[in-house]
């Protein structure tokens, strides 16, 4: 029998600047390290209901529903979807990149019917079909799209297209996980239904956990339900036994306590920079790096008007190696930038300036490694 020789893992230090997740603030992980406490503890429910108001915050909303789901942005996407669609429900999805046909997946797997609003990738969602599509379905309860596509570092306007929804009877589902805390968003004033996040980009916190926020339409929609959730651990009727309520609250699931603690201080260090100037910094960060990457000869590949700063889509030049030149910056350098998906495998480059990763050191660090690799 082999002898075990498996000890401690200990990873190195890398650089964060692919598409997430991004570079966690060391505030964050030292929230990780405190006391585990009991997820009944009434310290810790103290502690969610702080949670749920910083959350709030960071949406810029009063919904009463705002929370974290305990599991990824892929589980705060399945939670809007499977409360808030029924078996035979028209749903028109607009897909402009890989979430959107995720979008399109959660629909078919609710028994929805999809209408489909296709955009080329690396373009924003165009509002003119979004509003042909609406037309042409009046039927239609409910109309999904990704606000900030991560796949291709697209950004969609959000107000237009929830604006056309509503004229249109329908309540939207959007995909916010790549723009909380980087960009304007602003769920109350868009008059947004049913928005989901993730955690690991622009609030520079660990992966594994799902802001989620609905209101007061939305969930009505889900209290008017004639069928049951698909999803036991996803039903927001039984989600909320736990996230709300005074005094004892109903045992759902064993909360991820000390992930929690991390994402109430990222939310801490987010209040304390300020929601307005932390879109500000990843603005004045995507520059410097669009400033960079010109001088070396690089181009963006989604139209300046349509682009998502937190997320910047390269095009690799003509004969080189996508592949050798991610793995060089890696091996040479501990610096981490992503590979495009779908169509743009092998043709984009995505480097990500999100959260505690949008400084000057890493946009300066990163130009100059990518010099150095290109140049050989």
């Amino acid at each position: 029998m082999q002898k075990n020789t498996i000890t401690s893992f200990h990873p190195l230090e890398r650089t964060l600047m692919g598409p997430g997740p991004s570079d966690v603030h060391p505030r964050v992980l030292e929230a990780l390290s405190r006391p585990t406490i009991g997820h009944l503890d009434p310290l810790f429910i103290g502690m969610m209901d702080e949670l749920k108001q910083l959350l709030r915050d960071a949406f810029q909303t009063g919904n009463e529903v705002t929370m974290p789901i305990s599991a990824p942005g892929s589980a705060g996407m399945e939670c809007c979807f499977v409360n808030m669609l029924e078996p035979g429900d028209k749903v028109i999805v607009c897909r402009n990149g890989a979430f959107g046909g995720r979008m399109l997946e959660n629909v078919i797997r609710c028994g929805g019917e999809a209408v489909i609003v296709d955009d080329p990738w690396g373009r924003a969602v165009d509002p003119e079909k979004v509003e042909q599509a609406l037309k042409a379905n009046p039927d239609a309860s409910l109309l999904a799209f990704v606000h900030a596509e991560t796949s291709t570092g697209a950004l969609s306007d959000a107000q237009t297209l929830a604006k056309l929804a509503h004229e249109h009877d329908c309540l939207t589902i959007v995909d916010t996980v790549t723009s909380l805390g980087g960009v304007p968003l602003k769920v109350d004033e868009w008059k947004l239904d049913a928005v989901y996040s993730g955690t690991q980009k622009c609030l520079s916190c660990i992966p594994g956990l799902s802001p989620v926020t609905f209101n007061e339409a939305a969930m009505e929609k889900v209290s008017k339900r004639q069928s049951k959730c698909q999803s036991w651990f996803l039903d927001l009727s039984l989600i909320l036994g736990y996230w709300e309520g005074e005094g004892k609250r109903a045992y759902h699931h064993t909360a991820p306590i000390n992930p929690l603690y991390a994402l109430h201080e990222a939310l801490c260090i987010l209040h304390e920079e300020g929601l307005e100037n932390s879109w500000q910094r990843h603005r004045q960060q995507h520059e410097s790096l669009k400033a960079g990457l010109q001088e070396l000869g690089l181009e963006l590949s989604v139209p300046e008007a349509e682009r998502l700063p937190q997320l910047n889509a390269v095009r690799i030049p003509e004969g080189v190696d996508d592949a050798s030149v991610r793995a060089q910056l890696l091996n040479d350098y501990n610096l981490e930038i992503g590979a495009g998906l779908g169509d743009s495998a092998g043709k984009l480059w995505r480097i990500g300036l999100m959260g505690y990763s949008a400084n000057a050191g890493n946009v300066l660090y990163c130009l100059s490694a990518l010099k150095k690799v290109l140049r050989q």
